[in-house]
């Protein structure tokens, strides 16, 4: 097939042309939407990721220049309006999971950065200062973690929260059987969200869970407690989460994800000055660790994401069953 590639980077390129299975691939560096749809006119199918937008005017006209298949080459599909792709004939498909390890992972190492404050030691250590002032942290064992969402990142985030000794306490409307038998306590969102000193998100971004994160929730956590997003940035209202830190209810975050993130992350804005005052005023707080949604970044996750994408565009070219279709 030929399949137009967007919001692509070098590493993107590299992969997907390493595990290509002879599809014919044209990269775009920019993120789709409707003022550059017109670019995938001649093609039979598209790659996209999480910036690139496919609401319904963006679908129409992606029927009408004979687009067929839309290739997601990540979990998340909120990007993509599911109900309009179906009314226009587009099979849109993901990658549902991907190293779900390399997101957990990236989410222990924020709490540990915020918690035992490294990133300020080793600035500290380069110049010279050798205190241990203002870099005192505290310990994850025995800490009670709200864990928001037990999907596959949920799972391997409970594997190293038990590693490390915490007193977890999960959310999901479905709890995981497996996992209950292995220790993990499920209560309601309350429940779990009452006095716990970290909150950590891994659950999708839809009607039921924009903003999950705001004012009112926020009261349930321990003063100074701990919020780490890895997830999507919708699920925290940012100017309430800006207020709890203001006020210290908040004592640290770290966000890999945020809500306005389309106009900012995988590109160099060094030389520019930031539009986004919400970012900005993040960005000022001491206690505070934005990366710019890396969690996935690994080469293990890399790969699998070049491999599923090219059999979902396999599936789809041989009449198979399409394991991965996304569905109204």
């Amino acid at each position: 097939m030929k399949i137009a590639v967007f919001s692509t980077c070098k590493y993107d390129r590299d992969f997907l042309q390493e595990y290509n299975t002879n599809h014919e691939l044209t990269f775009f560096e920019s993120a789709l939407n409707l003022q550059n749809v017109a670019l995938t006119k001649g093609f039979h199918a598209l790659c996209l990721f999480v910036n690139d937008s496919a609401d319904r005017e963006v679908l129409q006209a992606l029927k009408a220049n004979g687009i067929r298949l839309i290739l997601l080459r990540c979990a998340g599909f909120n990007n993509v309006d599911i109900a309009v792709a179906a009314e226009v004939g587009i099979k849109v498909l993901r990658v549902p999971a991907y190293s779900p390890e390399a997101v957990a992972e990236h989410a222990m190492a924020m709490i540990l950065t915020l918690n035992r404050k490294t990133h300020k030691a080793y600035n500290r250590i380069r110049e010279g200062n050798f205190s241990l002032e203002g870099l005192m942290g505290f310990n994850l064992h025995n800490c009670k973690v709200a864990l928001i969402g037990t999907g596959n990142i949920g799972k391997a985030f409970y594997k190293i929260l038990k590693g490390f000794g915490c007193k977890v306490v999960a959310y999901d409307p479905w709890p995981d059987p497996a996992l209950i038998e292995q220790g993990l306590s499920y209560g309601t969102m309350e429940e779990a969200l009452k006095d716990a000193e970290v909150v950590s998100l891994h659950c999708p971004l839809t009607e039921d869970t924009h903003h999950m994160i705001n004012a009112n929730t926020l009261k349930l956590f321990k003063k100074g407690a701990m919020l780490i997003n890895t997830s999507r940035g919708g699920l925290i209202d940012t100017q309430d989460v800006i207020e709890a830190l203001k006020s210290a209810q908040l004592g640290y975050l770290g966000l890999d994800v945020y809500e306005q993130e389309s106009k900012l992350f995988f590109q160099d804005l060094s030389g520019d000055i930031i539009q986004d005052d919400l970012i900005s005023r993040l960005i000022s707080f001491p206690n505070v660790l934005i990366t710019s949604h890396q969690g996935f970044f690994t080469r293990e996750a890399m790969q699998q994401i070049a491999e599923i994408t090219f059999a979902n565009a396999a599936a789809f070219e041989s009449g198979s069953a399409l394991v991965n279709e996304v569905k109204a």
